[in-house]
């Protein structure tokens, strides 16, 4: 692997990110209302049985929400490179197409980590205590998270053709993943035949290991939770590799 091939990559995908002004203020604003709004309104039907306020337990799934939407889309930058040409570029170059691949999860997971640790540090206003330790747990699962995430849409993103249909994959994809994690509703509550969709859903276990180290409760043992997201990186990330090279 050529570290000076992925640092540029990882090095372009976060200028390119920061840039584009509107759509990190879009991502954070989003997480908020939901957190405040949503939270807010569903926190009045007091969901029984939950043992916490309902935007304490909902807090975990809206960072996650935060991860998922924007390393989902970070995917959206391989349809503009290969608009411009930039991709052309790239194969053409000594870096492998792991190096590519790697450049491009590297800048697209901090990207999702930041914006998700700037929602994390808006808890204490909805009553949610956060400890050093909690911050690093977090991170770092926030990091393992993102890793598969940013995969996935970069796997979409290689073999799409255009803005449009890279855009009506990436919705019809990431609501059902989300609605299905967790994210707002015990997993404990839903419908038998709902269960093993909630089980191969990558998220589901981001949002449970979120959920156990800032609010005390979980559905799958944090020991789960980790193995589930470090085997669905690698695999997410050598099919991303296997993509580019299949979409050259």
């Amino acid at each position: 692997m050529s570290l000076r091939a992925v640092r540029s990559i990882w090095l372009r995908e976060l200028k390119v990110h920061i840039r584009d002004r509107a759509r990190v203020v879009s991502s954070i604003s989003r997480s908020v209302l939901w957190l405040v709004i949503f939270g807010g309104g569903l926190g009045a039907a007091r969901f029984a049985g939950l043992g916490v306020n309902y935007q304490e337990f909902l807090f975990p799934g809206v960072i996650a929400m935060s991860i998922l939407f924007t390393s989902m889309h970070s995917g959206i930058s391989v349809i503009w490179d290969k608009e411009f040409g930039f991709m052309k570029e790239i194969l053409v170059s000594p870096a492998s197409r792991f190096d590519i691949m790697a450049g491009k999860v590297a800048g697209g997971s901090t990207i999702a980590v930041v914006e998700g640790v700037i929602i994390l540090l808006l808890g204490p206003v909805i009553g949610a205590k956060l400890t050093a330790a909690k911050i690093f747990a977090s991170v770092v699962i926030m990091f393992l998270m993102s890793l598969s995430l940013v995969s996935i849409g970069l796997i979409v993103s290689a073999v799409m053709r255009s803005f449009e249909g890279f855009q009506s994959i990436m919705t019809f994809i990431i609501m059902p993943m989300f609605f299905l994690s967790g994210a707002v509703f015990p997993l404990d509550k839903v419908p038998s035949w709902m269960t093993p969709l909630t089980i191969v859903d990558p998220l589901t276990y981001g949002v449970d290991a979120l959920r156990i180290i800032l609010v005390g409760v979980g559905h799958h043992g944090m020991s789960t939770n980790v193995a589930v997201m470090i085997a669905t990186a690698v695999i997410t990330v050598s099919a991303g590799t296997q993509a580019f090279k299949s979409g050259e």
